[in-house]
C-alpha cells in the first residue's frame, strides 16, 4: 500500500525485454535500505525489487514487468533516460499525507491541456470511458502514482490543480498536453460501486 505521496524522481537506466522486461532504475533511496521482494510504486504502479546495487554515487534497483502490465499501463512508454515518481510502500505508524493507493493501475489516461492558474497549473485529463463513474469532484485520484484532489469533472475529463511544489518534485513540471498517465481510482469509490451492484 502507498499514499500517493511522491518521495523521488527515479530515472530509467536500462531496459532489457526477454520473457518479461527487466527494468533498472535510478534512485536517490539508498539501496542498502531496499529489501529484495520490497514493493515500489513506479509511476503509479506497485514492482517488486528483485536486485539492487550502488555504482559509485549512484543507487539502483531493478524490476521485472510482464507483458500484461506492459499492456495495461503507461510502462510501455518508458525509454532509457525517462523520470518516473517513485514512492516506497507505506509503513505502520507512518503519516498517510494522500489517501490510501494499492499501487494497481485501473487504466491509462491522457493529459488534455495544460495551462497556467495562478502560480498553479491547471491540467485537464481525459479518463477511459470504463473509470469516468469513478472520479468525483473533490475526489482524491492517483495519477503516475501522485495523489491528486479532482477540482471538476465534465464527462470523461476532469480538472486537477498541481502546485508549484509538486511540480518540482515529481515529474509533473515537465509534462505535456497528449501524455499518457497512470490512473488509479479511489479505492472508497471502487468498493462503493461494487456494493451499488449487490442492490
Amino acid at each position: 500500500m502507498f499514499t500517493g505521496i511522491v518521495t523521488d524522481m527515479g530515472r530509467i537506466r536500462s531496459i532489457e525485454k526477454k520473457g518479461d522486461t527487466r527494468l533498472v532504475i535510478e534512485t536517490a533511496y539508498d539501496a542498502a535500505t531496499i529489501d529484495l521482494g520490497a514493493s515500489i510504486s513506479c509511476d503509479g504502479c506497485c514492482l517488486t525489487v528483485i536486485e539492487r546495487g550502488k555504482d559509485g554515487d549512484q543507487n539502483w534497483f531493478a524490476v521485472e514487468a510482464s507483458q500484461e502490465t506492459l499492456d495495461c499501463t503507461a510502462l510501455g512508454n518508458w525509454k532509457e533516460g525517462t523520470r518516473i515518481n517513485l514512492e516506497r510502500a507505506l509503513k505502520v505508524g507512518d503519516e498517510l499525507g494522500g489517501h490510501i493507493v494499492s499501487g494497481h493501475v485501473d487504466g491509462v489516461g491522457r493529459i488534455a491541456d495544460i495551462r497556467p492558474e495562478g502560480d498553479s497549473m491547471r491540467f485537464t485529463f481525459e479518463a477511459p470511458d470504463d473509470l469516468k463513474k469513478f472520479i468525483a469532484e473533490k475526489g482524491s485520484v492517483t495519477l503516475n502514482g501522485t495523489s491528486l484532489t479532482v477540482n471538476e469533472v465534465q464527462g470523461n475529463r476532469f480538472g486537477v490543480n498541481i502546485i508549484p511544489h509538486t511540480q518540482a518534485v515529481t515529474t509533473w513540471g515537465a509534462a505535456k498536453a497528449g501524455d499518457a498517465v497512470n490512473l488509479e481510482i479511489d479505492m472508497l469509490a471502487r468498493y462503493v460501486a461494487r456494493l451499488r451492484q449487490e442492490d
